[in-house]
């Protein structure tokens, strides 16, 4: 592994703003200049940490602590309220599986309008279709619209797009749930093979998994970082916590 940074999250925050009267909006959009007609509620705040080329670097916390938000600012999806993100690479993110998809068109242009939207070359993308066509293994359904899909067959295509777009940072959310037990054997598969040559930041519940993937882990806490450290250490710590016990103090380091 590198010591080249290709990750670089510097004090982030994220707020979102909250209205609390049907008409705020409006009023918001008309005289918002002199006033504000909503409540900021942070979902992130003051999140630093660095990852470094070729890293395996987990994220965990409770539900609503802010992981998925991170991901998508990293990824370039919203953008912080405060602080800066600085990326050095392709990134392929693998978040909310299918949810870019125009349902409109088929899964074949779709791919192809994905593979675009990944940096990857047109001319390229045609000639990998068939191997994303094949990871996929939705059959016939390649060919038609999407609205005829599940939310499990969007994800083998939204991954199958992904797993051919010659990144260097994936990007993964929990979002591999929705696949049956066949179907995430295969982004298992994928997800250790590129291990071995990519930079990898995910986010998951199991942890298990991460204990053998990561190298390090990212504790977020109510939005904030709560520990960063050696993935075994802080997921440790992590199920003191959930359990009830009381974790062995860890210093913060970015």
């Amino acid at each position: 592994m590198s010591s080249e940074t290709v990750v670089d999250c510097h004090r982030v925050g994220k707020a979102f703003q909250l209205y609390l009267h049907r008409n705020d909006q409006l009023k918001q959009t008309l005289f918002g200049r002199w006033r504000k007609f909503y409540h900021e509620h942070w979902v992130l705040r003051d999140v630093t940490f660095k990852v470094e080329r070729g890293e395996r670097v987990g994220i965990i916390g409770r539900n609503g602590a802010g992981k998925t938000t991170l991901l998508q600012i990293i990824c370039g999806i919203t953008r912080p309220s405060v602080g800066e993100v600085a990326i050095k690479g392709r990134v392929a993110p693998i978040l909310a599986l299918g949810s870019g998809f125009d349902h409109e068109l088929t899964g074949r242009e779709n791919a192809l309008i994905g593979g675009a939207i990944l940096g990857v070359k047109r001319k390229l993308i045609e000639e990998r279709l068939h191997l994303v066509e094949a990871f996929a293994d939705i059959g016939e359904f390649f060919y038609q619209p999407l609205k005829m899909y599940s939310t499990g067959m969007a994800a083998r295509l939204a991954f199958a797009v992904c797993a051919y777009a010659d990144a260097d940072i994936l990007i993964v959310d929990e979002a591999l749930s929705v696949g049956d037990a066949q179907f995430q054997a295969k982004c298992d598969d994928f997800i250790q093979e590129f291990a071995k040559r990519g930079t990898i930041l995910v986010v998951s519940h199991d942890l298990h998994m991460l204990s053998h993937l990561c190298d390090r882990v990212v504790w977020i806490e109510d939005g904030r970082v709560r520990e960063i450290g050696p993935a075994h250490e802080i997921i440790e710590d992590y199920r003191d916590v959930i359990e009830g016990r009381a974790p062995k103090p860890r210093a913060v380091s970015a």
